[in-house]
Formats: structure tokens, C-alpha cells, sequence
């Protein structure tokens, strides 16, 4: 099993948390996935306040791009500081310690836009999209997302990292499997559609819900152009109904409607990207 966590950059100490994220990377054996952000819209009046900054509104994400810059320098091994010279010597410089070799192939940024998809290649991370894109021009979600992917593995070609990486999109998909299921999420999937809205003052898209029998499904997320071009799918669920219904909502789907798109179990070994 991965270790996965979500980190919104704007309030991080990004050596403290290169040297944490290299700790745990090392302890489960190269198994973590780091996914950073500039993070959602702030939800507290003046919450920058509250981590220590002052004056105006800080612009989240020049504040996460900023961070995220040194913690990427800190996480491949780059020194940091200098060293105490009664300590090390004269003219010493002193790295990030744990360093884990591999860990800066562990990381993700979640981008919301074409433009963030490029600037993640460039960086040479892994990318994660979620439901929301904060582009809206009349492209069906999938479509728009799937431009997305498309551009950031471009990108991350272009630049010559010289490793393949990896992309996630989330989806919230809901196998109507007995009369429960029925309850709670109908049958939303034959009527739901992509949503548009503006939030923290962009024009945005939503993603649509998936609710449907099985076979349904398995239609439906086949003319997904982004759940087909990325290679993990993340399934947002619903924390609210517990941990048992929710682990039937995962197996439903593990069982009734990933295999028939190809997809297989990672006990069959590690997941890997698709090269641009």
C-alpha cells in the first residue's frame, strides 16, 4: 500500500517538510505519494495570520510555487545552508538530511488549469487533477481535463527529466449495487452533468457525478477522455456514511467495473505512466 498525503504549500516550512516526506519515504520503502498544492481558497477570514504572516492577502500561489521551488531543491539534495565551520570546516555546505534518491519521483502537484499542467511538467513532478478546473470555455470536463494531461506530458518531455511520470485524475464514481446504494445515490449518473461556477474569482469547471448500474458505468467512463488517457484513478467518496460503506463503494468498483477498462490490480506490481 502507497503512503499517500496532501499538502497545501502556502503555510509549509519546505525544509522541515522535504526532511519529513524523505523520512517517511525511506521507512516505507519508496512507497509515498506526496501530492502539493497551492491549496484550496482560504477559508478563514485572515487565515494567513494565524501561520504567522502579516500585512495584506499573500497571493496563494506565488506563496506555494516560492516554497514549493525550495522544497523540490531540498528534496533532490542540494545544499541548503552552510555548515558550521568549528564543526565541518571551513566553506561547508549542509543538505536536507534524511535524503531519500528517489523521493522527488514521489511527488505530485495538484493543477487546476492547462497553464498549472505545464508549469508541473516543467518541475518534473508527477500531476493530479481533481473534480475542479479552474478553466471554463464550454469543453466537456473530461475533454478539457484530458487536454490537460496531454499538455503536462508535453511539458515534462520537453524538459528532459529523463524518468516517466505519472498522472491521477478523481472522479466521483458510485456502482449501484442494492437497494441501498440506490438510496443514497440513485441513479445521478444517467442526469448529472459538468457544472459551471467561479471560485477564488475564477470561472470554473465541476466534474459530473457517476451513479449507475455496473455495465452503465463502464460506458460511461469509457467516453471519459481524461479517465482514459490518465493512469490512476482516484475515487472521491463520501467520508460522512463510514468507513464499511465506503470500502463497499471501493470494491463495487474494484470488482464490477475497473476490470472491464483494463484495469488491474497493483499486487500485479507497481503502477507506471504513459511517456508523452
Amino acid at each position: 500500500m502507497n503512503e499517500c498525503h496532501n499538502d497545501d504549500m502556502r503555510y509549509e516550512n519546505p525544509l522541515y517538510l522535504a526532511e519529513e516526506a524523505a523520512a517517511l519515504d525511506l521507512l516505507s520503502d519508496g512507497r509515498v505519494a506526496l501530492g502539493i498544492s497551492r491549496g484550496s481558497p482560504e477559508p478563514a477570514r485572515r487565515g494567513w495570520e494565524a501561520f504567522g504572516y502579516e500585512g495584506d492577502a499573500p497571493a496563494g500561489a506565488d506563496m506555494a510555487r516560492e516554497k514549493f521551488a525550495k522544497f523540490m531543491r531540498a528534496v533532490r539534495g542540494e545544499t541548503m545552508t552552510d555548515a558550521d565551520p568549528a564543526q565541518f570546516g571551513p566553506g561547508q555546505r549542509l543538505r536536507v538530511e534524511p535524503h531519500s534518491p528517489e523521493l522527488h519521483k514521489h511527488i505530485w502537484w495538484g493543477a487546476g488549469s492547462r497553464d498549472t499542467a505545464r508549469w508541473a511538467g516543467e518541475q518534473g513532478v508527477n500531476m493530479m487533477s481533481s473534480t475542479l478546473l479552474t478553466e471554463a470555455d464550454g469543453t466537456a470536463f473530461g475533454d478539457l481535463q484530458a487536454e490537460q494531461i496531454d499538455v503536462f506530458r508535453q511539458s515534462f518531455a520537453d524538459a528532459g527529466h529523463g524518468w516517466t511520470p505519472r498522472v491521477s485524475v478523481s472522479r466521483s464514481v458510485f456502482p449501484i449495487m442494492d437497494n441501498r446504494d440506490r438510496l443514497y445515490f440513485g441513479l445521478g449518473g444517467r442526469e448529472s452533468n459538468d457544472q459551471i461556477g467561479v471560485i477564488d474569482g475564477l470561472r470554473s469547471t465541476f466534474g459530473k457525478t457517476y451513479a449507475d448500474t455496473p455495465d452503465r458505468l463502464i460506458e460511461q467512463l469509457r467516453d471519459d477522455a481524461a479517465v482514459m488517457s490518465a493512469d490512476t484513478l482516484m475515487l472521491t467518496v463520501p467520508n460522512q456514511l463510514g468507513t464499511e460503506f465506503n470500502l463497499h463503494i471501493l470494491e463495487s468498483f474494484a470488482k464490477h467495473v475497473a476490470p472491464e477498462l483494463g484495469w488491474k490490480p497493483n499486487t500485479e506490481g507497481p503502477v507506471e505512466g504513459d511517456a508523452a
